[in-house]
């Protein structure tokens, strides 16, 4: 599957990591699938790997549509990480639309992943 989670329950996080090129569809069943996992707590922090990831396949109404998804908690920290041009200000759209909506959380967009963490 192009966009998958893994959930370290002890480290308080989800890793969600795409790769090549990552649809709509898949970020919005990857999410649904998180938010049901029996180890996942919404207050984790996450992030969100896309330095495989080539292409996103997605309109801007359906980037801000799952940017405005509350799967976390406003507390958690979360990040996503790419180091391709495109696909980092994709990363910062979904960061204004979260911050525009109702339920904002703390996300950044980083070119490196150990800044990130």
């Amino acid at each position: 599957m192009p966009f998958g989670y893994v959930v370290y329950k002890d480290l308080r996080l989800v890793v969600s990591t795409g790769l090549n090129r990552v649809s709509w569809t898949e970020i919005k069943a990857c999410q649904d699938q998180t938010k049901t996992d029996p180890n996942f707590n919404s207050e984790f922090d996450q992030i969100v790997d896309l330095r495989a990831t080539t292409s996103f396949e997605m309109t801007s109404e359906q980037a801000r549509v799952l940017a405005r998804r509350m799967i976390f908690s406003f507390s958690s920290k979360r990040a996503f990480v790419s180091s391709h041009p495109t696909i980092f200000g994709i990363g910062r759209m979904c960061v204004a639309y979260t911050e525009l909506s109702d339920n904002p959380s703390q996300i950044q967009v980083f070119y490196d992943l150990s800044l990130a963490l």
